[in-house]
């Protein structure tokens, strides 16, 4: 069975958000719309440092967007089921014929700001529409998210934040496949995932 992931590797990510605005574009996302986005950790802000100047300077960063999770909490509480796992490759979507906007997923998922509700008509950046024709539609009213690139992905080719990464920091497979690329790079890396404590088991994962 196929069960995608993705790694990120903290030593090579700049924060760039190069993988953040191909997204939005290749989506052709509404206006304050971002499934992913690069978060600092060290200070209290974007590209600011923590600690103490001459002791010990940290900053470093990730990116955050779904984690695509084994036992998803947005699933479990969906009272539609349009928060959905898909079961030939374990991937997260929402299905928006389904979805009502009521928020619920957006409530127990325990990873901030990953998921976004559109109120009202989407509006654009431009009058005409950006991005890869086989993206979904955005619909009013509806809550939407990453889904790995399922169009991508179900045209046999990978999400578009993986080549897109100029430092060559992203990493993306199937996690049954240990001759895949990720399979191996876990398997010689240590590695962190983001609230692993909750028991939703991410399937997105931090490389050290």
């Amino acid at each position: 069975m196929t069960k995608y992931g993705m790694a990120v590797d903290t030593n090579r990510c700049t924060g760039c958000n190069m993988c953040t605005m191909v997204c939005r574009v290749g989506h052709n996302l509404p206006n304050g719309v971002m499934y992913s986005r690069a978060v600092t950790e060290g200070g209290d802000g974007f590209r600011v440092a923590g600690g103490t100047y001459p002791d010990k300077v940290v900053m470093d960063f990730y990116t955050l967007g779904c984690q695509h999770c084994d036992e998803p909490a947005c699933v479990d509480i969906c009272p539609t089921g349009a928060s959905k796992k898909r079961e030939e490759d374990g991937i997260v979507i929402v299905d928006a014929e389904e979805c009502i906007g009521c928020e619920s997923c957006i409530a127990a998922c325990p990873y901030d700001n990953v998921r976004v509700k559109l109120e009202g008509t989407p509006t654009y950046p431009l009058e005409f529409t950006l991005g890869d024709w086989r993206a979904a539609e955005h619909v009013g009213n509806t809550v939407e998210k990453c889904t790995f690139c399922v169009e991508l992905i179900d045209a046999g080719e990978r999400p578009m934040c993986i080549d897109i990464c100029p430092a060559v920091a992203r990493y993306f497979g199937d996690l049954d496949d240990p001759n895949s690329e990720i399979s191996q790079v876990l398997a010689e890396r240590e590695y962190t995932q983001l609230l692993a404590d909750q028991g939703t088991g991410p399937n997105v994962y931090f490389l050290k």
